[in-house]
């Protein structure tokens, strides 16, 4: 089952936000716009990696699910550099001990002013719905 929630900013209509099998929720990679597509803070890591995060929170509520459902999580970045603003962030929402994680640096994101994209798995077995 394909899954645009409506408490989060919408798609170009060329993917969906995530995708459901089972209990396994798939999550394309989320980066910081507005509801009118706008990008949130531009060249700021710490603002994108908020609303990213919330985001990623909404999606994952919207199938009953929290971060500790998280099984996997994969982070692009535009600069390494920014990593420690990004992994404060990103340490608010995560349980401890975190999931499996993949960070990579990639050159350019596919809107100007993006520095950071998140993509996740989580299992719902566990959630309730």
């Amino acid at each position: 089952m394909k899954l645009n929630p409506a408490t989060v900013p919408a798609t170009n209509g060329r993917y969906s936000h995530a995708a459901r099998t089972g209990d396994l929720l798939f999550v394309s990679g989320q980066v910081a716009v507005d509801a009118s597509g706008e990008v949130v803070g531009p060249g700021d890591m710490t603002r994108q990696s908020e609303v990213v995060y919330e985001h990623l929170r909404l999606i994952l509520e919207d199938q009953g699910g929290t971060f500790e459902d998280v099984v996997h999580i994969r982070t692009f970045l535009t600069d390494m550099d920014g990593l420690l603003d990004h992994a404060a962030v990103r340490q608010r929402y995560m349980p401890s001990p975190p999931p499996a994680s993949t960070t990579v640096e990639v050159s350019r994101l596919f809107m100007p002013g993006l520095v950071v994209e998140v993509e996740l798995v989580a299992d719902l077995a566990g959630s309730g719905r």
